[in-house]
């Protein structure tokens, strides 16, 4: 390895730690506020209540500890993998299995296939004790986790086959199209890559997500109905209204729409809505081995409907219960609505677009760049491990401004969202609903600045709050 090949790789390296120092920094600026806040700040009694506030504390606390070191270990797993030739080593690997069955090096792209699904294998390996640290452990201990570890190794199985039905067909084909596309690939590589995005985006909430979620239509009622009616009121063509089982997981709350021109769904998270949350109801389950989605309710005891309840049973009910009531979904999703109305969505598929246009473009000026491939290795060229070194190490600086800017954009657009709401006189309710879901979900109201402008992509709860009173 020449001295300037040598270059490349520590170029990369010293990048790749500058940003890990800088994220330790920002993470560690936010982790001193989760330990020195300790009493409910005055501008947050309104939102928080002591107990609630202690929670969230110690739950993003706890967070943030795991997230160190679990950053420190894939810190010093990707060096080890570069400075030891990981990547070349697992190329090596991957023809030698070819050749086994009287494969080649022009088999170029099949090797590619066993490349990635051996990358794959090992990234889940690796990722798995922190994986269920953080879902049996962390979240576990805070009372989210929802799976049994049947169902958490079944649902992994699950989406480790279904991304690798999706994945290496995609890429092989990508990899075909660079190769024979001449010297305007980049922009049939684009436009493959487009189409894909688009089918992609068509067919996951019809075909990939219930794979691994049970939809059930909305069922008929009040709530439908201010729903279609809603939708109805901005000339949004809702054609689908479901509700997500996401309880079996976690009792964090969601809600989004999709689809393409007249043909919309909204999809809403049973945790979401008050009347729908498994949490909410005092049923013992009947069956202890049902996706673990009742183990909540199997701590709570049975009402006696002709036993009058205090009011300070009343009042620990509802601070337990979870979810939204009828005017606050309302809200939240005249906030989602207003993404729409506003053209975000399509805002943000054409920038991105526009990115991958631009990088596929700037591979193209890159790829025969020998020295690129020796710096990580290499004494041959593969097209997709081109991919990996441009798009993953060389980009790496692009793609960190670029994730900043996003960040930005994306703040912006949630308080337009939020403004939105307001404009169809939903402020009241959306903001009840936004200090609900911080609660259930354990949200920490206090933020670092400099934390919070780099990685946050929605305003912290007080940010929204603040601007929503401004708008009144």
């Amino acid at each position: 390895m020449d001295i300037a090949t040598f270059d490349i790789l520590h170029t990369v390296l010293v990048f790749l730690w500058i940003v890990y120092v800088w994220e330790a920094y920002l993470s560690f600026r936010q982790r001193k506020m989760y330990q020195s806040v300790l009493e409910v700040p005055p501008m947050v009694k309104e939102v928080l209540d002591h107990e609630t506030f202690e929670k969230a504390r110690l739950y993003q606390l706890d967070k943030s500890n795991f997230g160190f070191w679990s950053g420190l270990y894939s810190q010093f797993e990707m060096t080890v993998i570069l400075l030891l030739g990981g990547i070349p080593f697992l190329w090596r690997v991957s023809g030698d299995i070819l050749q086994k069955y009287d494969f080649g090096e022009e088999y170029e792209i099949t090797q590619s296939l066993v490349f990635m699904l051996l990358a794959t294998v090992f990234s889940t390996i690796t990722g798995l004790p922190w994986s269920l640290y953080g879902t049996f452990v962390i979240e576990e201990k805070h009372g989210f986790n929802k799976q049994t570890l049947g169902f958490y190794i079944k649902d992994l199985i699950k989406k480790f086959l279904v991304t690798q039905l999706i994945a290496l067909p995609i890429t092989a084909a990508l990899i075909y199209i660079i190769q024979v596309g001449g010297d305007y690939f980049f922009i049939y590589a684009w436009l493959f890559v487009f189409v894909m995005s688009l089918l992609l985006i068509t067919i996951y909430a019809d075909y990939i997500a219930p794979l691994f979620d049970r939809f059930t239509p909305l069922p008929d009622g009040e709530l439908r109905t201010q729903i279609e009616e809603l939708a109805a009121s901005i000339d949004f063509p809702l054609k689908k209204l479901f509700v997500v089982e996401g309880s079996k997981r976690s009792s964090h709350s969601n809600a989004y729409f999709y689809g393409f021109f007249k043909n919309k769904r909204i999809v809403l998270y049973d945790t979401l809505l008050e009347d729908y949350a498994p949490m909410n109801k005092n049923d013992k389950p009947a069956d202890q081995g049902q996706e673990a989605d009742n183990t909540d309710a199997a701590e709570n005891t049975e009402d006696k409907p002709d036993e009058p309840k205090d009011e300070d049973q009343k009042d620990k009910e509802e601070k337990k219960k979870i979810g939204c009531n009828d005017g606050e979904v309302l809200a939240v999703l005249s906030h989602e609505l207003g993404h729409w109305k506003l053209s975000h969505n399509l805002k943000n598929l054409v920038i991105g677009q526009v990115n991958t246009f631009l990088c596929f473009l700037v591979f193209a000026l890159l790829m025969k760049r020998h020295e690129l491939f020796t710096a990580f290795g290499f004494s041959t060229q593969p097209t997709l491990i081109g991919l990996v070194i441009i798009f993953q190490f060389i980009f790496s600086p692009y793609n960190e401004l670029l994730s900043f800017c996003m960040t930005a954009l994306s703040r912006r657009f949630e308080f337009q969202a939020d403004t939105f709401a307001k404009s169809l006189h939903r402020a009241a309710e959306l903001r009840t609903a936004l200090i609900k879901l911080n609660k259930d979900n354990l949200g920490f109201p206090i933020t670092d600045w400099l934390f919070s402008a780099w990685h946050y992509s929605h305003p912290p709860l007080l940010e929204r709050l603040k601007a929503l009173d401004k708008t009144d």
